[in-house]
């Protein structure tokens, strides 16, 4: 201390345990204690308000990210478009983070008005393949069989390998062989030549109603035909719950949608008789130019035209089909079929590994696709011979394996080498093209809920009989020593 400013600190025990007293004595002359009380006050408020401005900051940091994080994931189109910027280096930095996902619905890009839209006047050119024929008698003597005729036909392993190979002229299984099922009525066939465009969906075994299509223009009225292709099961069932209007040609109507009945269902399994009109529209409806494919839980709230001129014209496409809201590799595909249990186990990995055992790879970035896997309930396409080919070639596999067509889409994408082109548009814009309903009722099969092999020992009726065929006839490889791909789950949802 020296002698012109004596200072001593005297604490003194407070009623409150926390507070320290600071006393000073003054001994002579110089600075007064207050002025350096004040500097000490002042360090304390200075240092409060650098850790209260700190707070509120990372508070304001937080909210943003947690407001970015909402936006990203919110299904109104006014956030999603306007506050998340999906190829800012913050969403993917938090997509790496796992904290958000790719938006469910988001805006579709479409026209103003479909009356603006110009309709191409010509078709898209052929390129690889220019006539394009169907194999309609089912040759049951060189497949060695005394069955009667299947629907799909006894396509054999080495006749599916020759339809790989596309030349200008081919000809090949397509279903509808003669005497197979599936036969339409005579007033519906004569109804549909006149068809250009068409939207069709399809109702079996009873699951749903047909749901009416809102947004539509008066020109996609006039241009499009709305048919639904249904079972007869599904057309009782309907009659018995709406309203069906006959015309005066004897054509049945709900609402906008023309009823199409197909008699005599080609398979056991209704998720197998689905496939017919989904995939195989071409068939069915052989004058349309275009289509576009909703499946009957589906209400369609995008004109049809639009479509058309989002997905295919602009971008000078013809087919397009959004990419699955969850898996890229049909394996991964396949492990979550087995999980909820959409057909037999020990038949999907029989699937799969014919698949791996003919080289098909697990998606990755060098394949040059976005994903191996579709959401098929949404199928829109130019029916050119190239996209009909596919068509077929896709259907066979339904109709040879699993009637999981998913798992076969990329396989014969990948068969075809690069020839197939097609658009896979984003998930958010596919939930966005229609309002998905619930089932009437779920469908659930014995088949289903088969683990192993040997229950088809125990109990043959458990093999459907007129599909999936090819998982019973010997493959003409080994597959005993195939190992199927590692899978990670990388969705609950599956």
């Amino acid at each position: 201390m020296d002698n012109d400013f004596q200072r001593s600190v005297s604490l003194r025990a407070s009623r409150r345990p926390d507070r320290i007293n600071l006393s000073y004595q003054k001994g002579g002359g110089g600075n007064s204690a207050p002025d350096f009380s004040m500097k000490i006050i002042w360090k304390k408020g200075f240092i409060r308000l650098v850790l209260v401005a700190g707070i509120i900051w990372m508070l304001l940091i937080l909210s943003a990210v947690l407001f970015h994080i909402w936006s990203c994931q919110s299904s109104l189109a006014f956030f999603s478009g306007t506050f998340c910027n999906k190829d800012s280096k913050v969403f993917g930095k938090l997509h790496t983070m796992g904290l958000v996902r790719p938006p469910h619905r988001c805006p579709i890009p479409v026209a103003d008005d479909p009356n603006t839209v110009v309709i191409p006047k010509r078709g898209s050119p052929e390129r690889f393949v220019q006539s394009l024929s169907y194999i309609m008698e089912d040759d049951m003597a060189s497949n060695r069989s005394e069955s009667p005729p299947l629907f799909g036909g006894h396509q054999t392993w080495k006749q599916r390998d020759k339809s790989f190979k596309v030349k200008p002229t081919m000809k090949v299984h397509c279903g509808f062989m003669k005497n197979g099922g599936a036969e339409m009525d005579p007033k519906d066939i004569e109804y549909s030549k006149k068809c250009r465009f068409v939207v069709a969906s399809g109702i079996f075994d009873g699951y749903d109603l047909p749901y009416q299509p809102s947004n539509i223009s008066q020109r996609s009225r006039k241009l499009f035909c709305f048919l639904m292709v249904v079972d007869e099961e599904s057309y009782n069932f309907i009659k018995g719950n709406v309203t069906v209007r006959e015309d005066e040609a004897g054509g049945q109507w709900v609402g906008i949608w023309r009823l199409v009945l197909l008699k005599h269902p080609p398979y056991d399994e209704p998720r197998r008789n689905g496939k017919v009109p989904k995939i195989l529209t071409h068939r069915l409806f052989p004058q349309a130019q275009y289509s576009i494919w909703i499946d009957g839980k589906m209400e369609l709230i995008v004109d049809p035209l639009l479509i058309l001129e989002r997905y295919l014209w602009r971008g000078k496409h013809t087919f397009a089909i959004a990419q699955h809201k969850h898996h890229r590799s049909i394996y991964e595909e396949a492990d979550a079929n087995k999980r909820r249990k959409r057909y037999a186990r020990p038949l999907i990995d029989l699937h799969m590994r014919i698949y791996r055992y003919e080289g098909m790879e697990p998606w990755n970035p060098k394949k040059g696709t976005l994903s191996d896997v579709p959401e098929g309930a949404v199928i829109i396409r130019e029916h050119t011979a190239m996209n009909n080919l596919f068509s077929c070639l896709w259907f066979n596999e339904v109709n040879l394996l699993t009637p999981r067509d998913q798992l076969s889409f990329g396989y014969v994408v990948y068969r075809l080498g690069g020839l197939f082109k097609f658009f896979m548009f984003p998930n958010c814009e596919y939930s966005s093209i229609f309002i998905l309903h619930p089932h009437i009722r779920e469908h659930s099969s014995p088949i289903e809920w088969v683990k192993t092999l040997e229950e088809f020992e125990k109990d043959p009726s458990l093999k459907e009989t007129r599909g999936g065929l090819g998982l019973w006839n010997p493959y003409p490889g080994n597959l005993d020593f195939v190992v199927l791909p590692p899978v990670a789950r990388t969705s609950k949802a599956g």
